[in-house]
């Protein structure tokens, strides 16, 4: 843990690009006896995949820097210039955080881990390749973003739709809101940077409270109401919030965002947006009813 911690720190504080992949590698390499730790063949298949993944991402970091420093003379992490190393930056940080299209790993991961850890898996370990996306967001080709983020919110969406697992709903949501994160990164890197720090605050609680009445699928959660009503009720609510339904906390930042995509000419891009919000609004809507009109008391 303080490893994971450290490396976070790290790479977040550095402004060199070693130093930078150093706290990533650092940070991955503490998180892999972490997922491990069930002594299961699923928690095994987890901590391969994500190794091999985090180990692909942090080699894609290396050639981008490395070919950036050949170029420029520099390893600053403002210094980002080169076309190809930003690309290719860009696509190793998503890959990272599980972003579509490269985002195939986040779901069989969480699902092979405990409930504590697929919690550490999508708060805590975006927080570094988010702060380095948001140092060289002016860099980065605005159509690179806005695609991987329509993309990403189109398979969040799509992909919660059909699952009964409660942690791979959770990590279809965390593709979706990356989507939003990645999409506005582009236009406002500090609106950004707002979005995915309230979408961790409103997944740290869904997840604690899971784990506290040992909820992993719909089946389960639909149980609970009986023995704990205010933790069914709260996480019900908190799905609600993280699909930006008004008048919750999530709303705001999505609202903030199709603010910015308006003001900046970009409607047809901000109706896409809206349209693969209403799809993942629809598994978590699914969630909210199986919670609250089939098996609360009132409705038997």
């Amino acid at each position: 843990t303080l490893s994971i911690i450290m490396g976070t720190i790290m790479t977040m504080s550095s402004s060199n690009w070693l130093m930078a992949w150093i706290g990533l590698e650092l940070n991955m390499l503490a998180i892999l006896p972490i997922i491990s730790k069930p002594k299961t063949t699923r928690a095994s298949e987890a901590t391969i995949k994500y190794f091999l993944t985090q180990a692909i991402a942090s080699a894609m970091m290396l050639l981008s820097s490395t070919t950036n420093a050949w170029q420029t003379g520099s390893w600053d992490i403002l210094e980002l210039k080169n076309k190809f190393s930003t690309t290719i930056m860009t696509l190793s940080l998503m890959m990272k955080m599980g972003a579509a299209p490269i985002h195939f790993w986040l779901p069989e991961v969480l699902q092979g881990t405990t409930l504590q850890t697929a919690l550490l898996i999508t708060t805590w370990q975006k927080l570094a390749p988010i702060s380095l996306m948001y140092m060289i967001s002016n860099n980065i080709q605005p159509a690179l973003l806005m695609s991987a983020g329509i993309l990403s919110m189109i398979v969040g969406g799509l992909g919660g739709i059909n699952q009964t697992q409660l942690r791979k709903t959770m990590a279809y949501s965390s593709i979706n809101n990356l989507g939003w994160t990645i999409m506005i990164m582009a236009l406002s890197p500090n609106l950004a940077v707002m979005n995915i720090f309230i979408y961790m605050i409103m997944t740290t609680p869904i997840f604690l409270m899971m784990t506290s009445t040992s909820t992993k699928t719909l089946q389960n959660l639909t149980t609970t109401w009986t023995t704990s009503t205010a933790t069914t009720l709260s996480i019900a609510l908190l799905m609600l919030s993280t699909s930006g339904l008004p008048p919750f906390t999530g709303f705001l930042p999505k609202m903030l965002a199709l603010n910015e995509l308006i003001t900046q000419k970009l409607t047809t891009l901000a109706t896409l947006a809206i349209m693969t919000s209403l799809v993942s609004l629809l598994f978590y809507l699914r969630i909210t009813y199986l919670i609250m009109v089939l098996t609360s008391p009132m409705t038997t």
